[in-house]
């Protein structure tokens, strides 16, 4: 996939962004301000914070009444109910949970802590306490934004909407895909040779899970105020494919 030095640039000075903003434009106008011009098979890694508040999926926690299944859980879990129950709302069904962990399989199929509600680098003038929900929908948000920064610019790029998620056996997190448009999200290498002719015969690589990796190292957890990375010197052939081809069906899960 790589064909040559691979570059990260983060967009800096990016704007705050509040509920209505038109994402695309501020992106947009944050390549204009940081002089990049985008080149083909470019890839726009943008976290998935500044869509939901730009998506508005604020939620107050003070004006949430937990249901009783939410005070069981959050009892077990030791978390704030009215969290839990807002956790709940976001999920189709829980599918661990211990004290101080609540693993969900979020409504977008993807399986994950807390189904992706934050209330890091959260505010609103409006909310005494603020949480933020995943975007509603971040793969048609990615062919959104493709399609018009492409058209802007002139090229075909790759857009990828990135969260960070924890893993099930590893500490610490790590980027990954929660929308992609224009690039392959699997890479399918079965077929091809290894360094000794031996065919591959199961290899897939989460290609934008890897992309959304790579750019959380610009982006950073904390103050960076980095949100967008234009990821240079990859390349693919492949068919462009959605993220949410990189969810395992569930007859293929041996752990759920």
């Amino acid at each position: 996939m790589m064909r040559g030095a691979l570059s990260l640039l983060g967009l800096s000075d990016f704007p705050l962004v509040h509920p209505g903003d038109d994402l695309c434009a501020l992106v947009i106008a944050s390549l204009d301000r940081n002089g990049v011009a985008l080149e083909r098979q470019d890839i726009l890694v943008i976290a998935q914070k500044v869509v939901s508040k730009a998506e508005n999926r604020y939620v107050d926690l003070c004006g949430v009444q937990p249901s009783p299944r939410a005070l069981e859980l959050a009892a077990e879990v030791h978390k704030d109910p009215r969290l839990v129950e807002v956790v709940l709302g976001e999920s189709r069904r829980v599918v661990r949970h211990a004290p101080g962990v609540l693993i969900v399989e979020h409504r977008l199929g993807c399986v994950m802590a807390n189904a992706g509600v934050d209330q890091s680098n959260i505010a609103h003038p409006d909310m005494a306490e603020p949480a933020l929900l995943l975007p509603r929908d971040p793969d048609a948000l990615a062919s959104a934004m493709y399609e018009r920064i492409g058209a802007r610019f002139g090229v075909a790029l790759g857009v990828v909407i990135s969260d960070s998620w924890g893993r099930a056996w590893r500490r610490g997190t790590v980027g990954v895909a929660l929308g992609a448009a224009g690039l392959p999200a699997v890479a399918d290498l079965r077929g091809r040779p290894d360094l000794f002719g031996r065919r591959l015969q199961v290899t897939e690589t989460g290609f934008a899970d890897e992309v959304a990796s790579a750019a959380s190292l610009v982006m950073g957890q904390a103050d960076e105020r980095m949100p967008v990375v234009v990821v240079r010197g990859l390349s693919w052939s492949a068919s462009a494919t959605a993220a949410a081809t990189l969810i395992r069906p569930a007859e293929e899960d041996l752990f759920r």
